[in-house]
């Protein structure tokens, strides 16, 4: 039996490709060739939900970036109107996302371009989380990751969480153009994970650590060693096409 079309909210038209496709990697190229802004590639009969969306930003790459903690507060959202309410979910600054603690899937993201101050043709999000464990046989047996399933969220319908996340990513998007970035900090940082402690963050062939103070307005991460802060900008993530 097929799963139900995803019905999506106004501004967003939603792409099915098939399950063994990868949406991220659709939806850069759907983008390349210069789709509409508020595509939603999603991948059909999947034991994992993955999709992507397209954005085109009418401002920096710096400050579009602001979309890729917009999008995970909205995953967040959604996750958090359909799991039980014990379910706790965290954002990484680079994207990836926790569940009680484990790492379950994440956020990627990919621009047209890499350059801070000049503006993007398109940003694309992806999304992919784990409904079932990757060793069913063997519970437990990967404990810092770990699938929606594992976790208490065996009702939880893959449809349904698309559908949300789209809903409530809408949701920050519009208010990210309507109010500026303050809402969204405040919201981000409720969630925000390792806050405060001392990080390791590994960008491509790059290690940095320090102590997580935070972000800047563009959400680059305040990272002190010793007496000095400096600001890893958010593009720094950007990616490559590898999984998040």
């Amino acid at each position: 039996m097929n799963a139900p079309t995803p019905s999506f909210p106004p501004l967003f038209v939603g792409m099915p490709v098939a399950a063994q496709a990868d949406p991220f990697a659709k939806a850069i190229a759907e983008a390349t060739l210069g789709c509409d802004s508020g595509l939603i590639v999603y991948a059909e009969g999947s034991d994992r939900l993955r999709a992507a969306i397209v954005f085109a930003p009418e401002s920096s790459l710096d400050q579009a970036m602001a979309i890729l903690p917009a999008c995970g507060v909205g995953f967040q959202n959604a996750l958090g109107a359909l799991a039980p309410p014990e379910v706790a979910v965290h954002l990484d600054w680079d994207g990836r996302v926790f569940v009680n603690g484990a790492r379950c899937g994440g956020l990627q993201v990919a621009a047209s371009h890499q350059e801070g101050d000049a503006e993007p043709d398109w940003i694309v999000v992806g999304l992919e989380i784990p409904f079932l464990p990757e060793n069913p046989d063997s519970p437990g047996a990967t404990p810092d990751s770990t699938s929606l399933y594992e976790e208490g969220c065996a009702e939880v319908d893959q449809t349904l969480l698309l559908e949300a996340w789209a809903r409530h990513t809408l949701v920050w998007i519009s208010r990210l153009e309507e109010d500026g970035v303050r809402a969204l900090h405040g919201e981000w940082r409720g969630l925000a994970r390792n806050l405060g402690e001392d990080v390791t963050v590994h960008l491509g062939d790059d290690t940095h650590e320090g102590t997580f103070l935070g972000v800047d307005e563009h959400f680059g991460m305040l990272l002190r060693v010793g007496d000095v802060t400096t600001s890893l900008p958010l593009r720094s993530v950007l990616s490559t096409g590898d999984a998040p």
